[in-house]
């Protein structure tokens, strides 16, 4: 019987990646602390799971973990950069520490593979065309220059999964995500993403609040397609000790954002603009060919179908 751990498995993008391999009839592990993930979140899913609770960043637990599992999908982390600004310890030893742990038992348990959620955090700020001053899309071979606690766990995380391979030959496979969205992210958090913000204000007749001018641009990334790339890093044969970006290689301002959900949700609604955010950066889209080359992954959901589906999601 072949069995897949999902980490963080009751968070948004985690519960969503259980959903699937059940959907697909796989048998589902998963290891989760909520300190972030919403049980919830698995409440359709708790009689076809195995669900073990504790932290990843006590070796014991990540070595209970990981027994007699076959595939790891390795999503567990505090998945923010301001949290990640106001309490650089916690991200450390949720992002770094908690991956080693996670690593050494994997590898020490036999486990074939696993995938890291990583992010496009660890690129930094946009690198500029000299000539034109367009923004250049990030690359997996581009010097990383994280500009955040998170940022910088997250390339260390990747690095030990890479290091690993090389090391001891435990097939691991690090994904970029770019600004995942979709059901099941929390509006109501502080450090909420922006899209199930702006949605719910914006159902609710309400101004969503803009940090910065609005024409800061993200690669927005529907959920469907980071499950689609985690599953195929899993099983193509070119994927281990790869870094790959997963997203949609789109660039999408937040001002664009605002336009393309009031016509989907039929309203006319103007952002509040705040100051920008300590840490964030300004620009922010992927290259995607070596994914498309190397492993044949492709995002299949297209960012106004993705944001349509979760306006759905989110319907009051």
């Amino acid at each position: 019987m072949t069995r897949y751990l999902v980490t963080g498995g009751a968070g948004f993008i985690g519960s969503n990646i259980v959903d699937e391999l059940l959907r697909q009839g796989k048998t589902v592990r998963v290891a989760d602390n909520f300190a972030t993930g919403k049980r919830e979140n698995l409440a359709n899913a708790m009689d076809q799971i195995e669900l073990v609770e504790g932290d990843l960043s006590q070796l014991d637990f990540a070595r209970y973990a990981v027994q007699d599992v076959d595939y790891v999908m390795h999503q567990a982390a505090i998945p923010s950069v301001p949290r990640s600004v106001a309490d650089p310890l916690s991200n450390n030893d949720a992002g770094v520490n908690a991956t080693l742990n996670l690593l050494v038992a994997a590898k020490d348990a036999g486990v074939k593979r696993m995938t890291f959620a990583s992010s496009s955090s660890v690129y930094g700020e946009a690198v500029h065309d000299e000539t034109t001053n367009a923004v250049i899309a990030k690359k997996e071979d581009m010097l990383p220059q994280p500009m955040s606690p998170y940022g910088v766990s997250k390339l260390a995380a990747e690095q030990y999964c890479m290091a690993f391979y090389q090391v001891y030959g435990f097939e691991a496979v690090a994904l970029r995500y770019f600004n995942v969205f979709g059901a099941r992210q929390d509006p109501k958090s502080d450090y909420a993403a922006v899209i199930p913000k702006f949605i719910t204000k914006m159902q609710a007749g309400e101004q969503p609040t803009i940090f910065g001018d609005g024409e800061q641009t993200r690669d927005f990334t529907y959920i469907a397609n980071v499950i689609d790339a985690n599953l195929t890093a899993l099983e193509h044969p070119n994927a281990p000790g790869q870094v790959f970006n997963a997203s949609m290689g789109t660039q999408t301002s937040l001002n664009q954002l605002i336009d393309m959900l009031n016509e989907i949700l039929g309203t006319n609604i103007k952002p509040i603009y705040a100051d920008p955010r300590a840490g964030d950066i300004r620009h922010s889209y992927a290259a995607v060919s070596k994914a498309e080359d190397m492993i044949g992954f492709k995002s299949k959901i297209d960012l106004l179908e993705g944001l349509a589906k979760t306006a759905l999601a989110y319907a009051i």
